[in-house]
C-alpha cells in the first residue's frame, strides 16, 4: 500500500469549481442541441418543397434541348433507375439504424436530400418522372423521417442529460 490518495476520489475546492463558466457551457450545449435536432426538420421541409416541384413534372425548368441531350447520351434504362433507388432506399435504411442503435449524433439528411433529388432528375431526364413520383417522395419521406427520429432521440437524451447536470448544479 502506498500513502498516495486516489485523484478520483479527492474533493475538488470550492475556489477551483466555477459554477457559472459551467452553467454557461450547459447552457452554450442545450442551444447546439436544440439547433442540432432542428436538421431533421429542415431537410424535411427541403425534400418537400423540391417533391413539389418534382410533381409538377420540373415545369419550372426549361426543357432540355436536343443538343444537350445529344451531349448528355441516352437516359439509363427506367428498370434500372428503380433498382437503384430500391438498394439506396434499403442501404440508407440499414446505416440509419445502425446509428440509431450506436445513439450517433451525426445527421446525414444532407447527403440523402441530394441522391433523392438525382432520382428526381434521372426518372425527369428519362421521361417518367411523373409515373415514379411517388416511388421516390415514399423512399425520401421515409429515409428523411428516419433520419430526423435518430438525431432527435439522440438530441433528447443528451439534452436531459444536460437538465440534469444543470439542475445538480443549482441545488
Amino acid at each position: 500500500m502506498s500513502d498516495q490518495t486516489d485523484p478520483s476520489t479527492e474533493q475538488i475546492p470550492e475556489s477551483r469549481f466555477d459554477r457559472g463558466r459551467l452553467r454557461r457551457e450547459i447552457h452554450l450545449e442545450i442551444r447546439r442541441l436544440h439547433r442540432l435536432s432542428n436538421r431533421g426538420l429542415w431537410g424535411l421541409a427541403l425534400f418537400i418543397l423540391i417533391s413539389l416541384g418534382a410533381q409538377q413534372n420540373l415545369r419550372f425548368l426549361p426543357p432540355l434541348s436536343e443538343g444537350a441531350r445529344a451531349v448528355l447520351g441516352a437516359a439509363p434504362p427506367v428498370k434500372l433507375i428503380s433498382i437503384a433507388l430500391v438498394v439506396y432506399s434499403f442501404s440508407a435504411l440499414i446505416l440509419i439504424l445502425s446509428r440509431m442503435m450506436g445513439g450517433s449524433d451525426t445527421y446525414r439528411g444532407w447527403s440523402h436530400l441530394g441522391y433523392l433529388s438525382g432520382f428526381y432528375a434521372f426518372y425527369y431526364y428519362a421521361e417518367v418522372l411523373p409515373e415514379n413520383f411517388w416511388a421516390v417522395f415514399a423512399a425520401g419521406i421515409t429515409i428523411l423521417t428516419l433520419e430526423y427520429y435518430q438525431i432527435w432521440t439522440y438530441c433528447s437524451e443528451a439534452l436531459r442529460t444536460e437538465q440534469e447536470l444543470l439542475s445538480k448544479l443549482e441545488e
